[in-house]
């Protein structure tokens, strides 16, 4: 594998190599560079890499700048000490995003989560991952506009647009309401999914369904979990584990 760096930080650098060189002993370190200047000039030049783990704050700007400069057609593996970042570097073709200062095991991971989508794809070329975001982000149907609900011996219809969240609860699938009103389902959860706009809403792990409407914030947890917070409460922290950030980040952008 043959990765470039992008790093202005010559400490931050240089543990970075030794830990790539550790974890992938037939890895070839091709070149570091510590500014968006060095790197434009390096890709511009038709540079080829397997990987990218790249710096967000450097010397002379953010690296995000480089995507706006030259076509980068290879994963890109964000390290930085800010998490104020995350959806644009998603956004910028990022496959993971590490938070400094890194360890061996976070190195191991972000290595580990790039086989594991050259093996998915077959072959190391990030466009076949943007085709399949591609489809991910393809219209989808409105959806239900409403759900049949029994509370005290009466039937009413809820607005699709006026529920938070799905969950489960001892088993039987929930609604909560803007106004924080809680009516029991008789569908499942996946039939839920299956139901409701995917643009506008998400399944964030096997016990809830989100409101894109309704989330309030979002930040890292442990285990380079996200931790999401909604306008309404939920009865649980609602987490999302690493390997669904990136999707998730992409429902957010598909606005």
């Amino acid at each position: 594998m043959n990765i470039i760096i992008i790093e202005d930080e010559f400490r931050a650098a240089k543990s970075l190599q030794n830990l790539l060189l550790e974890l992938k002993p037939d890895s070839k370190i091709i070149d570091v560079y510590d500014s968006i200047e060095t790197s434009v000039e390096a890709l511009s030049k038709g540079i080829k890499a397997d990987l990218i783990f790249m710096d967000i704050q450097l010397s002379d700007g953010l690296s995000f700048e480089i995507f706006k400069q030259v076509e980068i057609t290879f994963p890109v593996v964000f390290c930085t000490a800010f998490d104020q970042y995350m959806l644009d570097a998603f956004k910028s073709k990022g496959v993971d995003y590490v938070l400094k200062p890194f360890s061996r095991d976070d190195i191991a991971e972000a290595l580990k989560k790039v086989d594991e989508l050259k093996t998915f794809f077959q072959k190391n070329e990030l466009p076949e991952l943007e085709a399949l975001l591609q489809k991910i982000n393809q219209p989808q149907s409105s959806g239900k506009t409403s759900f049949l609900v029994f509370k005290n011996q009466k039937y009413t219809t809820i607005p699709t647009e006026n529920i938070a969240y799905f969950y489960i609860h001892n088993e039987i699938t929930h609604l909560m309401t803007f106004d924080k009103q809680q009516f029991q389902l008789s569908q499942t959860l996946g039939q839920v999914a299956e139901q409701v706009s995917q643009k506008q809403f998400f399944r964030v792990n096997r016990q809830y369904i989100i409101n894109f409407t309704a989330i309030k914030e979002m930040e890292h947890y442990f285990q380079r979990k996200i931790l999401v917070k909604l306008t309404v409460e939920t009865p649980e922290q609602l987490l999302i584990n690493k390997e669904k950030s990136h999707s998730f980040f992409t429902w957010l952008e598909d606005r």
